[in-house]
């Protein structure tokens, strides 16, 4: 039955997805069943987007109440239910608006074009650079595949936009270089997830928060990744002791239902008037009711400090890992996001992952990418750490043959 399903996917759906050679039917809490009911340990998290695990009781209840009332009636009328997620999110941060849409490319679309109309309302013409970082990820949209600092994702779909400058990440002297009359933004990932795990310098963040502030040049963060407690904060901003202008969120804001949002501060957010951006779907009723649910669990259940704590023992696991296994070449991250950086070919080592019932991903190439849930327990990490054991211990074993 599964390698049938497998086989009729393949013949209607599009082939833009590598895909484990499984069905998954049903999951709950960290775990996924395939159609063959064999049980997988999911530290993909829906690529951060599952943070509160699989169905989650608060978050089906809250769509389930909502589906019963109104899905939807477009953005030409109030809705009680998105003003509330509205709130709860500039309650829970530096901003003071939001505006909802439904994926992180789309949020990020809408925060470069804010950025583009605040500096033209207040500039005029000609002040519409924007500075990405080399190794970001930012969508798949034509704009922000533009603002992406990757060339892979680019092959094929060029010519790109015109209007960003990609610079090294974590460089304050590249920053430097770049910033000038022409640019009205700076959009960066303060842990690069598609771009291998690599974590933002506290100094260099605050430097990009002085120098933006002096060139009023709006510092635009992108926590479709990192947002909503990933990095054990529920914003990874909030690590570095600093307030951005804008934030970018999407993945785990629904934990599952599509959804997406920028929050702003007023300054800029006010560059938006009426008719000037619009998303039809954009915090509809059932949106706001899965976003309203997963916050609100969030803080309920006190997930925040939980995820810091079990941050820190997945931490002291993989440096366990690194100190044994000299095919461990590296390990970064914060929080329940992490990169074991490896020696040879990391597609490899996940698939080895993956038969024995763990779910993870690689990205660059040999950087294996986990991304817990938030309410991950001590023996489902130790479970990985046992796993990761073998799987390295396979490859240690021949050590001398891998480049």
């Amino acid at each position: 039955m599964q390698d049938e399903v497998i086989l009729k996917a393949k013949n209607l759906i599009a082939n833009t997805y590598k895909r484990f050679p499984i069905v998954v039917t049903r999951g709950e809490g960290c775990w996924l069943w395939d159609l063959n009911g064999r049980r997988y340990l999911d530290f993909i998290c829906g690529i951060a987007v599952c943070n509160l695990g699989h169905t989650n009781r608060n978050v089906v209840n809250g769509i389930i109440a909502q589906l019963e009332k109104l899905t939807h009636a477009s953005n030409l009328f109030y809705n009680e239910t998105q003003v509330k997620a509205a709130e709860i999110l500039i309650q829970n941060s530096f901003g003071n608006k939001v505006f909802f849409c439904n994926s992180g490319a789309e949020a990020n679309e809408a925060a470069i074009k804010l950025a583009r109309r605040y500096s033209y309302k207040k500039y005029g013409m000609g002040r519409f650079y924007i500075l990405t970082m080399e190794n970001s990820f930012h969508g798949r949209t034509i704009a922000t595949l533009s603002a992406t600092g990757q060339k892979k994702f680019k092959e094929g779909f060029e010519p790109m936009l015109d209007g960003f400058i990609h610079v090294p990440f974590n460089s304050k002297e590249a920053i430097e270089a770049k910033i000038k009359d022409g640019v009205c933004a700076v959009l960066v990932e303060l842990i690069q997830g598609e771009g291998g795990i690599n974590v933002a310098d506290y100094e260099y963040v605050k430097f990009l928060r002085e120098i933006t502030e002096a060139n009023d040049v709006i510092l635009i963060i992108d926590e479709v990744q990192t947002g909503l407690g990933r990095t054990g904060k529920l914003f990874a901003y909030e690590n570095y002791g600093i307030e951005p202008d804008v934030i970018t969120l999407a993945k785990a804001l629904g934990n599952g239902f599509p959804c997406g949002a920028i929050v702003g501060k007023d300054k800029y957010m006010e560059a938006f008037d009426v008719g000037s951006h619009a998303s039809t779907f954009g915090g509809n009723p059932l949106a706001s009711s899965a976003i309203l649910a997963t916050l609100n669990t969030i803080f309920d259940e006190g997930l925040l400090p939980r995820a810091q704590k079990m941050g820190e023992y997945i931490y002291q696991g993989l440096m366990k890992l690194k100190e044994k296994f000299s095919v461990v070449k590296d390990i970064r991250g914060m929080g329940l996001m992490w990169g074991i950086e490896v020696k040879g070919d990391g597609e490899e080592m996940v698939h080895d992952f993956f038969e024995e019932g763990i779910l993870i991903n690689c990205t660059r190439g040999n950087v294996l990418r986990i991304l817990p849930p938030l309410i991950v327990k001590e023996e489902e990490v130790d479970l990985f750490f046992e796993t990761a054991e073998r799987v390295f211990g396979k490859y240690e074993s021949r050590i001398g043959e891998i480049k």
